[in-house]
């Protein structure tokens, strides 16, 4: 059985049967605690039976050795696949891979953060309306660089995960990919009229799409209402008010869009979300890395897609992690661990809904439920279940 949880709690388990159970590698560590080289099931269930080695994790599933052993090592890299929303890791010797697997990373916190600003504003303006105003209160140090939570979580989540794999197998080098990203320049392509690069505020902004539409409803070709309106794409929350998240519409049109009377499907505006995370994420993360290992370097995606096409690899995160650790044709696992990060807490304490009364009901749930966690793995009817909801009445939620 092979069980999967993430960095922090869970994520899914899988069940195999017992000949794809045999070809899973068990990890192994010396006495001491530091990491040798995988085997396979059968000796480990010789060792485990002789008293010589117990079980000290079961994700993934590793041993100690109870005896003084030196233990035979061979040169494994670890390449890593960087992303904004899922790693691809590959551990390789020469002629094989010892470990494989994609970890989702959340994107979850930008957009809690901003609820919690919403939730943190009301409240301030209903029991303290005239609070003096708190400014620049939380600028860094001239030393460190401050980064947003979100992509602080990011290269967080990449340095815990290559600890994790660097503390059960004796990884030699750790090959990082770093993507040069020219933001600027493909949001170039993006504005014709150079003259409005520099324009501040929504309303400037707005008159530029009006001026780069032609003052035309992009809705409809043959539209002749001439009440027109400036169109988000994607919501202000989530694409903000940049000119390639608006267009034109006709008053007529831009209603019924949002009514659901009439949908109209719009060219999608190229978004420089996920490469804006890299672009800040990939130098810290890797700086960070070379200050934690003796042996790291660098490589680029453009060989990393090279690599891939000439070998013939699919396009999956964890064979761009094998093409970029520069063992393309070692023999690949014929399983992989999949990973997601989950949030450990819900920290907000009320329901934003207001009960009769202005009373607002708890929404934090108690730390343990019957003695589990949520995410917590059990085993319910002979099957290894994760939890994905619990009722203080003593129900659960199993997946």
């Amino acid at each position: 059985m092979l069980d999967v949880k993430s960095l922090y709690n869970i994520d899914e388990g899988v069940n195999y049967s017992q000949k794809e159970v045999n070809l899973m590698l068990v990890y192994v560590l010396n006495k001491e605690g530091n990491p040798l080289m995988p085997c396979k099931p059968s000796k480990v269930r010789k060792l485990l039976n002789s008293g010589k080695a117990k079980i000290i994790k079961k994700s993934p599933l590793t041993i100690r050795l109870l005896y003084g052993s030196s233990g035979y090592k061979q040169e494994i890299n670890l390449g890593v696949d960087a992303g904004a929303k899922t790693i691809g890791l590959s551990a390789t010797t020469e002629n094989q891979e010892v470990y494989s697997g994609e970890l989702q990373l959340r994107n979850d916190i930008g957009n809690l953060l901003i609820d919690r600003r919403q939730y943190r504003r009301s409240r301030r303006n209903r029991k303290n309306r005239y609070r003096q105003a708190r400014f620049l209160n939380r600028v860094s140090s001239k030393n460190k660089l401050l980064l947003s939570p979100s992509i602080e979580n990011k290269i967080q989540t990449h340095l815990n995960i290559i600890s994790k794999i660097h503390n059960i197998l004796p990884i030699t080098k750790i090959i990082f990919e770093v993507a040069s990203f020219d933001i600027e320049k493909i949001k170039k392509r993006c504005i014709l009229d150079e003259a409005y690069k520099d324009s501040l505020g929504f309303w400037n902004v707005r008159e530029y799409v009006l001026c780069r539409d032609n003052h035309k409803c992009q809705g409809k070709k043959d539209c002749k209402n001439e009440i027109l309106n400036v169109h988000h794409i994607e919501s202000r929350k989530t694409g903000n008010d940049s000119p390639d998240n608006l267009i034109t519409l006709c008053e007529e049109c831009h209603n019924s869009h949002h009514k659901g009377i009439s949908i109209l499907n719009f060219e999608k505006v190229q978004n420089f979300r996920r490469t804006t995370f890299m672009g800040m994420m990939r130098w810290t993360c890797y700086n960070r890395l070379k200050a934690l290992y003796s042996n790291v370097e660098n490589t680029y995606g453009y060989i990393t897609k090279n690599t891939r096409i000439t070998n013939k690899l699919p396009k999956e995160h964890r064979f761009d992690a094998m093409c970029i650790s520069q063992r393309p044709l070692a023999k690949p696992l014929e399983y992989h661990f999949y990973i997601k990060q989950v949030r450990n807490h819900n920290r907000q304490i009320h329901k934003a809904k207001t009960l009769k009364g202005g009373l607002r009901k708890l929404n934090q749930a108690p730390y343990k439920v019957k003695g589990f966690r949520l995410f917590d793995k059990v085993k319910f009817q002979g099957k290894e279940c994760f939890i994905f909801g619990r009722r203080s009445s003593g129900y659960f939620n199993l997946l």
